[in-house]
């Protein structure tokens, strides 16, 4: 099923809505950007990672990439060791095994559940996005250059 839609901005896409079995090859997979409050009170933020879980292949992956100055113009006296620390910490509970800790034992998709949930914290998840990819690991880093660096 196809349809046109148009945008704000007057252009005119195709909109394909896939269904089971019509993926061309591609699994769904859903993305959140994680974001850095250094000062929760004001709500600004920059994007400094992004997480990945595509459960067709029982993938989760996040890369992180802290744009220290971006940060330090936010709030001066932010914390970037620890930023840098709970950065690590959402990768190392992506990857699994011994960097997860206690939640290695839980599959991907709890762990990705988890880390999606919203929380009043200096590193916060945004909003879960969908899409279609044959690579989620691909997707990871294709995501980082194009929203967080």
């Amino acid at each position: 099923m196809s349809g046109r839609h148009i945008h704000m901005a007057g252009q005119v896409t195709e909109r394909h809505i896939t269904r089971a079995g019509q993926g061309g090859g591609r699994d769904v997979f859903e993305y959140a950007l994680l974001r850095v409050v250094p000062r929760v009170e004001r709500g600004e933020c920059i994007n400094a990672g992004v997480i990945v879980y595509c459960r067709a292949q029982a993938y989760l992956g996040a890369r992180t990439h802290l744009d220290e100055a971006r940060l330090l113009a936010l709030d001066p006296d932010a914390d970037v060791a620890g930023v840098r620390a709970a950065l690590g910490a959402v990768e190392g509970m992506c990857a699994g095994g011994a960097a997860a800790g206690p939640a290695a034992q839980d599959d991907a998709g709890r762990r990705f559940r988890w880390l999606i949930a919203p929380r009043s914290a200096v590193v916060q998840p945004g909003a879960v996005h969908t899409g279609l990819t044959t690579d989620p690991a691909a997707e990871v880093e294709r995501l980082l250059a194009l929203l967080v660096r």
